[in-house]
């Protein structure tokens, strides 16, 4: 130690500017970079979390004590270091804020010494795989891009308070300890030691507590909830993330979707500096008609066209017997794409469809006013009306679903996502931020697996009170009061008006297959809360993690995350999940069964 207190910084590391010239100031942080350049003369890069600042020590202005002590010093050795301001010697650093400047050090106290790296966060060369950094979680989160997203975070969910605040809205926290409900994913299950062979199970939402709260009085409610759900991670999800649960009573659709505009107006304002305008609504419908997909992107075309009664008109066996089936023909034109998609990238494309359900992918070029190639030859007897119907110009690539509706829609829809990506059409980041409402949902889907009806938001998603009668006769036709707010293709908020009238949510669940008893077991405190004056209610839920990955522009949620878990579910920093003691076991009254190896 020399010269310096570690309580005594005074500037920030991305603070110091010409004006602080000839003024004594004291910087505290990681050694970022260090240069011996001999003959006394040594620079390090000082980095805190706002940024960098060049320090020098030199034998003529630092002392000799000094230099030998900043020569210990190594990458990612914490210091505080005290000295003068003047201006850069060897001209400026106009990569960094600070790049006039530089500080001459007086002084300089070593405050923890980084030893055995496994890596050094700063050096984009060595960065090693994932699981790694998630290992050193500590030592990836320095890094300024990680930085950059935490700070992002923190912006975003500052954002969504305040406008909610000025809307209005109170921020209330809800149990974590819950009872297990069904809500489409395995719960996590915690036990109980005070009351033996009883378990909590953690939120996979906090969607019955909210619609309580509503019965409450307390009309606006917001809360940016953990929720767990035992499910597969995947690149967009993981088992325990974040929400913003927002509730509120005496609403219609309108009344929702406009809160929740606004509330992206404001973050994207504050987080961005980018104005976003009026949103867009699309029916379920045509969502599924035209993109066969309820979170369509529409930054670029590629649009699906139905081509059902055109395509019954030719001798193509494909096509007629699928339509004669109760099927459909849809297709896309892919402008160019005659040259662009060769044989080899068609063949990978039949491949992907199929796992959709789809048994192939017919195509055709248009070249010199004629389809050919491919299905080429069958579309003779439609060739001008379907060249007119799709638009086509020359050198065009044509693709078609053939097959039930469901699967011809669902098929192009995910192909016109790889396509689009396969042959750059989709924008870059920050270039179009293309947000949709999709509303008019079905209520119900059918489950063949297990022939019942299932719903697509859930059980508590209010049908269109005008269409009541069909529950019975026809639930496939009846339409819901949900709603989703989609951005560039990805779905970042879901909700619904939800039902509370106990006599249609009674009616919902017996069309799910719930018994009275077994609705009971399951919901009974809200089926009695829905019994004492329940105001009408919606709400939504906005998928934090899933907003910042788009602001940050990373298809990764681990990226957002200060410590995610792995594809497993395990927490490589600190070994979680893992085993207990026998004595906790008894205590909890359980008994473990497993007896292979962690994985």
């Amino acid at each position: 130690m020399s010269g310096v207190a570690a309580t005594s910084r005074t500037h920030h590391c991305a603070a110091i500017r010409p004006e602080h010239a000839d003024q004594t100031v004291t910087l505290a942080g990681w050694v970022d970079s260090y240069r011996n350049q001999g003959k006394g003369l040594i620079f390090v890069d000082l980095r805190d979390r706002e940024g960098l600042t060049q320090v020098v020590f030199d034998r003529e202005d630092s002392g000799e004590e000094l230099c030998a002590m900043a020569d210990t010093l190594r990458v990612e050795d914490v210091v505080a270091v005290t000295g003068t301001v003047r201006m850069r010697g060897g001209g400026p650093n106009p990569r960094l804020a600070t790049g006039e400047v530089e500080v001459v050090a007086t002084g300089l106290e070593v405050l923890g010494k980084a030893e055995g790296l496994p890596f050094q966060p700063t050096d984009p060369e060595s960065l090693p795989g994932e699981e790694i950094r998630l290992k050193w979680r500590y030592l990836d989160l320095r890094r300024p891009k990680m930085q950059k997203i935490l700070r992002m975070r923190h912006r975003v969910a500052q954002a969504m308070r305040r406008s909610l605040d000025e809307q209005g809205f109170l921020e209330i926290e809800t149990p974590i300890l819950c009872k297990s409900t069904p809500e489409g994913a395995r719960d996590f299950l915690v036990p109980s030691r005070l009351q033996p062979g009883e378990f909590y199970a953690l939120p996979q939402s906090p969607q019955i507590f909210k619609q309580i709260l509503m019965v409450a009085g307390c009309e606006k409610y917001f809360q940016i909830a953990r929720c767990f759900r035992d499910e597969d991670p995947r690149a967009d999800r993981q088992a325990e993330f974040t929400q913003l649960d927002v509730e509120m009573s005496f609403v219609t659709v309108d009344d929702v979707v406009e809160t929740i505009s606004t509330l992206f107006r404001d973050i994207w304002r504050e987080a961005l500096g980018v104005a976003i305008g009026d949103i867009p609504r699309m029916t379920y419908a045509d969502a599924m008609e035209r993109y066969g997909i309820d979170r369509p992107d529409t930054r670029y075309g590629l649009e699906l066209q139905d081509l059902t009664a055109l395509a019954s008109k030719t001798d193509f066996k494909v096509f007629t017997g699928a339509i004669e089936a109760g099927g459909v023909v849809k297709a896309i034109r892919v402008p160019g794409g005659a040259s662009s998609i060769t044989r080899k990238i068609l063949d990978g494309y039949t491949e992907f469809v199929k796992q959709f359900g789809a048994g192939g992918l017919p195509a055709a070029k248009f070249e010199g006013g004629a389809f050919t190639t491919g299905v080429g030859r069958f579309l003779e007897p439609i060739a001008g009306d379907l060249a007119s119907h799709l638009g086509c110009e020359d050198g065009d690539l044509v693709v078609f679903g053939v097959g039930p509706k469901k699967v011809a829609c669902r098929s192009l829809g995910e192909l016109r996502i790889r396509m689009a990506r396969d042959l750059g059409v989709v924008p870059k980041h920050g270039e179009a931020w293309n947000f949709l409402w999709v509303v008019d949902f079905p209520l119900v889907e059918w489950n063949e697996d297990e022939k019942r009806w299932d719903s697509m938001h859930h059980p508590f998603t209010s049908p269109r009170l005008d269409q009541m009668d069909l529950l019975a006769t026809d639930p496939g036709a009846v339409l819901s009061l949900g709603y989703d707010l989609v951005l560039n293709g990805s779905e970042v908020a879901g909700g619904s008006v939800r039902i509370h009238r106990r006599d249609v949510q009674a009616k919902v669940f017996e069309l799910l297959g719930l018994t009275e008893e077994q609705a009971r077991v399951k919901f009974g405190f809200l089926l009695d809360a829905l019994r004492h004056g329940a105001p009408p209610h919606g709400g939504i839920a906005v998928g934090l993690d899933r907003t910042v990955m788009h602001i940050c522009d990373t298809d990764n949620i681990r990226d957002v995350i200060a410590f995610p878990k792995t594809q497993t579910g395990a927490d490589m920093m600190s070994g979680a999940p893992s085993g207990v003691d026998e004595k906790q076991l008894k205590e909890l009254h359980i008994a473990s069964t497993w007896t292979g190896e962690k994985a």
